[in-house]
């Protein structure tokens, strides 16, 4: 009997964790983010990739903002489900969407 529990207890255990949060790359690269739009998942993280050789930034109004140096990476983690517009503060044309679902 006790061991026809087992296979119920490890179902409950692997529906009851949590999902592993991922990290979505994009690449900057002749003042272009690429791919311009993604989705993730509150938790998830965005980490933008800088090739060009001058700085940028991930900037949402009223929101974040990240600097990302040139030839470096910059990074933020998704706190909030909803549709996100960026751009980069330098450069205005440089724009991005983020889809965040719960």
């Amino acid at each position: 009997m006790r061991g026809s529990l087992l296979p119920a207890v490890l179902t409950l255990a692997l529906l009851a964790s949590p999902a592993l949060a991922a990290t979505i790359e994009v690449t900057i690269d002749k003042l272009v983010y690429s791919p311009a739009s993604v989705e993730a998942k509150v938790g998830d993280t965005i980490e933008w990739t800088n090739k060009d050789v001058i700085a940028h930034t991930a900037t949402v109004k009223g929101g974040w903002d990240v600097m990302i140096p040139p030839k470096s990476k910059g990074k933020v983690t998704l706190k909030q489900p909803g549709a996100v517009d960026y751009f980069c503060r330098f450069h205005p044309n440089m724009k991005g969407h983020v889809e965040v679902s719960p």
